[in-house]
């Protein structure tokens, strides 16, 4: 499943709750705002590394739903049925969803990339968020949206920081 064009969806996960310090409580809340009632014991399961015996794989469908999760708790339910969760995700389709999410402008992931030492061009990231099927459209590689979620880390870290009371 780590190949260049799906990242691991447990490392995704692992690294978004690491990045906005989510506790157990709000990760089932966004996967149930995404349609998946995930038990605590699941979510527990998919967070652990791959060589914890306990470790148990997320699959795309669940991810997507944990991704969609997130869009509505940060942007709001949108009008109609809920979003149907992707059956396969790849790296662009998780990317996008978290541009979504974090209400990203393409300069915003620019500076992310850049937090974590990425140099990225408007032009290479915009190619990431295209059509399939259009002639400009990239595939994302792993490196790319790991040093994203690594940026995001970061990018938290920093505000953290910043509201943190002087000692």
């Amino acid at each position: 499943m780590c190949d260049n064009t799906v990242m691991d969806n447990n490392d995704v996960l692992r690294r978004i709750r690491y990045a906005y310090d989510y506790p157990d409580k709000k990760m089932m809340a966004l996967f149930a705002l995404g349609g998946l009632e995930a038990s605590r014991a699941e979510v527990s399961e998919w967070l652990k590394r791959d060589e914890d015996p306990d470790f148990r794989a997320c699959r795309d469908r669940d991810l997507a739903r944990f991704l969609n999760g997130l869009i509505i708790d940060r942007r709001g339910k949108r009008e109609g049925p809920p979003p149907e969760p992707e059956q396969r995700l790849d790296n662009n389709a998780i990317f996008a969803k978290l541009r979504i999410a974090l209400s990203l402008k393409t300069d915003d992931i620019v500076d992310i990339l850049g937090l974590a030492g990425y140099i990225a061009s408007t032009h290479e990231l915009s190619a990431f968020f295209r059509a399939p099927d259009n002639r400009r459209y990239r595939v994302c590689k792993d490196q790319i949206l790991r040093n994203f979620l690594r940026g995001l880390e970061i990018e938290q870290q920093d505000h953290a920081d910043d509201n943190s009371p002087a000692g």
